[in-house]
């Protein structure tokens, strides 16, 4: 994997590689927990893979060694914007938490109460479709028409 850096002012502010409060992290918290949710997402689909046996040995130690070398950039990053890992965990009021609390969820099994990242690995699991029409306008016109037709799986299509 090759990342690209795109060179800033040093004299600007708006990049802020240590920031002096949590509050000035800007989007990093967020990105950071979308990335956690990708993380985690990815580590449960290794672990169902795993359990079928469709995962050679070779897979399996590359797909975990990556998988490792995410969580310790992801701590990484949370030292450098000075966020707590355990901020990355968002509750979501009446449909609980993100993430699930810490060695409470194991693909495969049902928790009792459920957070976002077990339903939707649930759903990749088994695979949902969904389409949808939408019409924008403005003054009574119909001026942009979308159809979309979205299939959400972990299976290859």
């Amino acid at each position: 994997m090759t990342l690209a850096c795109t060179p800033y002012d040093s004299d600007n502010q708006a990049l802020l590689t240590r920031p002096e409060s949590n509050s000035q992290a800007g989007l990093a918290p967020l990105l950071l927990t979308v990335v956690e949710l990708v993380r985690q997402l990815l580590e449960a689909q290794i672990i169902r893979r795993m359990e079928k046996g469709v995962l050679s040995e070779s897979d399996l130690d590359r797909a975990a060694e990556s998988i490792q070398k995410l969580q310790e950039q992801i701590l990484h990053l949370c030292e450098i914007f000075e966020v707590e890992p355990e901020e990355l965990n968002v509750h979501l009021g009446e449909f609980g938490t993100l993430l699930p609390e810490a060695g409470s969820y194991y693909p495969g099994e049902e928790g009792i109460k459920p957070s976002v990242l077990e339903l939707v690995d649930r759903l990749l699991n088994t695979g949902v479709v969904v389409e949808g029409n939408v019409d924008l306008g403005l003054a009574k016109l119909d001026l942009i028409h979308l159809k979309l037709r979205l299939v959400l799986t972990s299976q290859p299509v």
